[in-house]
Parts: structure tokens; sequence; C-alpha cells
């Protein structure tokens, strides 16, 4: 099952200039379950295609929301010279076609 089919938001955004989130919300709690346990979505294979170290990568489950958090490091800082995403709301599409 592709991510995109089982979270109903998955967006992203500055927390910061040098922090990026990723919030994932889920209908129901299944779904967030096999996204938790999914190894596509571990601090190493998010870092991995992120392009970071995995102890720039945090993934924090918010059980009563039936939501994710992913807290990771910009490689840029928001508005550096070469930053093409200023506000950070374009970088959740890596994530649409993996599989949990």
């Amino acid at each position: 099952m592709k991510l995109l089919d089982a979270a109903r938001v998955i967006r992203s955004k500055n927390a910061g200039p040098t922090t990026l989130t990723i919030d994932l919300m889920f209908n129901d709690e299944a779904s967030f379950k096999r996204a938790l346990a999914a190894p596509s979505l571990s601090p190493a294979a998010l870092a991995a295609r992120y392009g970071l170290e995995p102890s720039q990568v945090e993934v924090i489950a918010y059980p009563p929301a039936i939501a994710i958090k992913i807290v990771m490091d910009r490689k840029l800082v928001a508005g550096d010279p070469g930053d093409n995403d200023v506000y950070g709301a374009q970088q959740h599409g890596p994530l649409l076609e993996v599989e949990i």
C-alpha cells in the first residue's frame, strides 16, 4: 500500500529556518499503525531518501490524533542561495509513492 492511499493528509512546512516537518494524518488506526511499523518510514530510510544522516531525522507518533510528525534538518537554511522551497511546502513529494 502506498502512503498516499493510507494517509488523508501528507504535508510539509518549515519549523524554523533550519528545520522541516512533514505531517502524516490518517483516517483510521490500522493505517496509522501500518505506517508506524513501515521500514520505509524509519529515520534511516527517510534520511537516505532526503540525503541526510539518520541522526538528522526524528519520527514522532501522536496516537491521539492518529498522526505522525517527521522532523528533519534542512540541507540549506530557508532562503539561502540554492534553496528551492523557502516555505518547505513542497518537501513531502518524495513520500507520496512510498510503500508502507
